[in-house]
């Protein structure tokens, strides 16, 4: 039986290894949860594609929220530019738009 010591830092490297790609701050009691849905929606990207892009053309897909510049998701080409998949007025309205694309689309 595991500890909780041993729970707890098993969930920190399981939230470590889910915000990969994702630049901004999760915090309170809904960061596992957002950290768990963000992968989901990347790898769903990265299948599947997006509007006019194929899955090949797409390199990397990245979930932003920056002070100047607002809450976006990117992605990489292969061609070697980046562009927006879409941007939002902040983090929140972002999360609640891939936890709802998940919900729709992934589950």
């Amino acid at each position: 039986m595991k500890t909780l010591t041993e729970i707890q830092n098993e969930n920190e490297l399981e939230f470590k290894r889910n915000k990969q790609n994702v630049y901004m701050r999760l915090t309170g009691n809904n960061k596992y949860y957002y950290a768990d849905q963000c992968p989901k929606f990347i790898n769903y990207i990265l299948k599947n594609g997006f509007y006019n892009h194929k899955p090949k053309d797409i390199k990397s897909v990245s979930i932003v929220n920056s002070t100047h510049y607002g809450a976006s998701i990117k992605a990489r080409l292969s061609s070697g530019g980046e562009t927006h998949i879409k941007t939002f007025n902040d983090k929140h309205e972002m999360l609640g738009f891939i936890c709802g694309f998940n919900f729709k689309e992934v589950a």
